[in-house]
């Protein structure tokens, strides 16, 4: 009797537990169920916020680098409005805060500049052989997309070409290209200028160039003051940011010496290696050498003129 009553509460209890196990098991799926709806939620708020950094990005690289996308239309098409907007906006923020970058960048390179309310007032200042030279000014307007208002910049420049290459793409390179341009013509027009104010008198006449400084023509002599002028230069500067000519051609007169025909090659080399003035420079000191060097002429007594003092003796 005892054995049958203690299997029936073993019965009874283990039904009741399997009971309750059941009911936490039930209770467990219902909290998951409530609490799924604010998980998905929370998950879609957590993809629209990556999907629009995502889209931010995109318009950033598109900006900076198009080629590494498929072009503003994909991916405008590829945006929500309200993503588009935004997108813009950061774009905008980016391009102001990358010029200003770009200014603290410049100053130490002879470009300066500040913020105005339209874009940026840019200077680019230029030298040659530690020269402080001109400065050229431009007005840049940084909204989509960007252009140049006003500039000084002379117009045999090729700063058209130049800014449709380089100005929307990588700002960077724009301004690094437009000031090796503007130090080239500086340092090519100060080599012209110094040659006629300090060499003059090397010359037969002015120089024959252009406005660029690109094409120079002119004959000279390597005597200061000298009657004859044997040698006529051209000099060619193909490269557009070289300061030193890509070709030079230095001739002599008809029926000229041998001699001269030597020199006038040896001129030529030097027109390749020294700056113009450099050159000149070169044959002034070459002149004043040769001009010191006299023979020295010997006292009377070494060439056997007897001293008054001899006279006496001898009488």
């Amino acid at each position: 009797m005892g054995e049958s009553t203690t299997s029936l509460r073993d019965g009874v209890l283990s039904h009741l537990e399997n009971l309750e196990a059941s009911s936490h098991q039930l209770a467990l799926r219902r909290g998951e169920g409530e609490q799924h709806p604010g998980k998905m939620a929370r998950l879609k708020a957590r993809i629209q916020e990556l999907r629009r950094q995502r889209d931010e990005m995109k318009a950033k690289l598109s900006m900076s680098h198009p080629g590494l996308t498929k072009g503003k239309a994909s991916t405008q098409s590829t945006m929500t409005p309200q993503a588009a907007g935004a997108s813009t906006q950061a774009v905008l923020e980016w391009k102001v805060n990358n010029i200003k970058n770009l200014l603290q960048m410049f100053h130490l390179t002879g470009t300066s500049g500040k913020l105005t309310r339209e874009g940026a007032c840019l200077c680019i200042s230029t030298a040659f052989e530690g020269t402080y030279l001109d400065s050229y000014y431009l007005h840049l307007h940084i909204r989509q997309p960007v252009r140049i208002q006003h500039h000084t910049v002379p117009a045999f420049i090729p700063l058209k070409q130049i800014a449709d290459e380089y100005l929307q793409t990588d700002v960077k390179r724009f301004f690094s290209v437009l000031s090796s341009h503007l130090n080239a013509y500086v340092g090519r027009k100060f080599q012209a200028e110094q040659l006629q104010e300090h060499f003059a008198a090397f010359l037969a006449g002015p120089l024959q160039g252009n406005s660029l400084y690109n094409l120079l023509e002119f004959s000279y002599g390597v005597e200061p003051e000298g009657k004859t002028f044997p040698f006529s230069a051209k000099l060619a500067y193909r490269d557009p940011t070289g300061t030193l000519p890509t070709e030079a051609s230095v001739s002599c007169k008809e029926g000229a010496a041998t001699s001269e025909a030597e020199m006038a090659a040896s001129h030529q080399a030097l027109f390749y290696e020294k700056s113009l003035h450099e050159v000149f420079r070169s044959f002034a000191d070459t002149t004043v050498n040769q001009s010191q060097t006299v023979p020295l002429e010997l006292p009377a007594a070494s060439q056997g003129v007897p001293s008054e003092r001899g006279k006496a003796t001898a009488m």
